[in-house]
């Protein structure tokens, strides 16, 4: 029987998703197929790129929440 993999069979390969008998399924896909080899190196890349991401909140967000924590009263009837 032939298996047939799709992008969306890789990224979950790429994300761990998969089980162990998968995993040498898709491995064997990939040496087979070069489309899906590029695929996954493609994803590789990216989820890697990804990870290097980093979010900061801008400057007047911070002072806002610190402004709001300063200035809060604790209701006396809680």
């Amino acid at each position: 029987m032939i298996q047939i993999f799709t992008n969306d069979d890789v990224i979950r390969y790429v994300y761990e998703e998969t089980s162990t008998e998968e995993n040498l399924l898709i491995e064997d896909a990939l040496m087979a197929e070069p489309e899906l080899m590029s695929f996954y190196l493609d994803t590789l890349e990216i989820k890697c790129l990804m990870n290097k991401i980093e979010r900061k909140p801008a400057e007047r967000t911070v002072q806002n929440i610190l402004n709001y924590s300063r200035n809060y009263a604790a209701n006396p009837s809680a």
